[in-house]
């Protein structure tokens, strides 16, 4: 794992899209100076320009899912998304350099080699989302421990990360209830040390039920350590795998004393200034989109266009959050607040489509000038839920430490929550975007959300 930013990036797909980047840029480059009338004038803004063409096209097909470590998408499935993102790919870079200020004497030539370029690297593209990772690109993890956590621990790498190859699991001596089966288990009349050298291992991950009682050999763990090898704790590991911070698997000294959670003031003016160019730009964007949607709304059914809802801020602030209404008048004419869920009979037929595209969602902007919420950061909930959640899942309260946000990390990582268990799942991954937050993060939540809208995933 390579962290940039505070956020962890899988070293696979970090080098996969530097590839991808220098492949478009250099295509790009060296076909419009060998057309343009003056090539050394031109250079800067050719780089620039083609920068820019480059970047767009990465966002394009992340929002398409061709960076995603692990999928189930068919051959067949791969290579429609990858026409869509030739096409979609080539109509905004010939839109970035129409609206650019260079002149190309062949414009045929120029187009031939960004559709070259864009197939090349589309071509690459699927080759990688099917191909299995080569020897020099996979890792090899030794699990420490043999409990309930250190399974837990092989199961995700094995479903998460299809570049690892799980070396087996190292029993401690002190554990009383093994859950690994006996083929899976190390040899324990070898030394931790020596297995870690036999086995070429690149990184452990110390997976102990419990810690106490000379449970853990620190100093053959320092001896790996010492000879390259990575050694991770549990919550670190699902940290960098997973992108989540696991509720079972962490403790409160793990929080407090380790890296994240910082709220500067520069990092929270950098977000507000952000929040308030971007916010300002969709909502012009999306004018027309909101306008016929609050016509089909007010066609369907008598009522509001928007409905308002009293949920929990920042610091545990109240606040009333501004959507498109998508279900009946009468949704809740008990009081009772109810989880919103799964085919739920009291949304109406323009709501459900909004809800799919999420278009619902589009009001929230104008909290965000307002500076009731962010762009990006976990998700409002309604006083009542709150109430609850507090009290029966730990941690909760720590989402309120930062501004709730129209998407974030939950919601492109995780379905539509409908239910405490759900919520449940939601933290650990808010828990995460939490202590990592930063502008770099926030981009990628955006730029997934795009992909989560294209697909319509997760959406009630």
């Amino acid at each position: 794992m390579i962290k940039i930013f505070d956020h962890y990036f899988h070293r696979r797909t970090f080098l996969q899209m530097c590839f991808d980047l220098g492949l478009l840029v250099v295509t790009v480059v060296v076909a419009v100076l060998s057309q343009a009338t003056h090539p050394a004038s031109a250079s800067p803004v050719v780089l620039m320009v083609s920068v820019l063409s480059a970047i767009g096209i990465l966002v394009i097909n992340m929002a398409l899912g061709f960076y995603q470590r692990v999928h189930h998408r068919t051959l067949g499935q791969t290579r429609a998304r990858a026409v869509l993102s030739l096409c979609l790919s080539l109509s905004l870079a010939y839109l970035i350099f129409r609206l650019s200020p260079l002149s190309l004497e062949d414009e045929k030539m120029f187009l031939l080699a960004l559709i070259a370029a864009v197939a090349l690297m589309l071509i690459h593209r699927i080759y990688m989302a099917h191909a299995t990772p080569r020897a020099m690109m996979r890792q090899r993890v030794l699990v420490f421990g043999s409990g309930e956590k250190a399974r837990l621990v092989g199961r995700t790498l094995k479903s998460s990360d299809p570049s690892v190859d799980l070396v087996g699991y190292y029993a401690s001596p002190t554990e009383s209830r093994g859950e690994i089966s006996g083929r899976e288990l190390l040899s324990s009349a070898k030394s931790l040390t020596d297995i870690v050298m036999d086995e070429r291992v690149d990184e452990i991950v110390v997976a102990l039920g419990e810690r106490r009682g000379g449970s853990m050999p620190l100093r053959e763990l320092l001896d790996c350590k010492l000879h390259g090898v990575r050694v991770v704790d549990i919550a670190t590991h699902f940290e960098k795998t997973l992108g989540q911070i696991r509720r079972d698997a962490v403790s409160a000294g793990w929080l407090i004393f380790g890296d994240g959670f910082k709220q500067g003031w520069v990092r929270t003016v950098v977000k507000r200034i952000f929040d308030l160019l971007c916010a300002t730009l969709l909502i012009v964007l999306a004018l027309p989109v909101m306008l016929i949607t609050g016509v089909l709304i007010l066609l369907e059914s008598s009522g509001p266009v928007l409905y308002r809802q009293e949920r929990v801020g920042l610091n545990g602030r109240l606040f009333n959050v501004i959507k498109f209404r998508s279900m009946r008048c009468d949704a809740e004419q008990d009081g009772k607040p109810r989880w919103a869920m799964a085919a739920d009979d009291r949304v109406t037929r323009v709501g459900r489509t909004i809800r799919k595209l999420r278009i619902d969602e589009l009001p929230q902007l104008f909290s965000v000038l307002t500076g009731d919420m962010s762009l990006v950061g976990p998700r409002p909930e309604r006083p009542y839920f709150v109430d609850q959640l507090t009290q029966e899942l730990p941690y909760y309260a720590v989402r309120q430490s930062v501004k709730p946000g129209v998407t974030g990390w939950a919601q492109v990582r995780y379905h539509y929550g409908a239910s405490v268990e759900d919520a449940a799942e939601k933290l650990q991954y808010d828990l995460y975007y939490v202590k990592n937050h930063s502008l770099f993060l926030d981009l990628i939540v955006l730029f997934e959300t795009v992909g989560v809208v294209l697909m319509g995933k997760g959406a009630h």
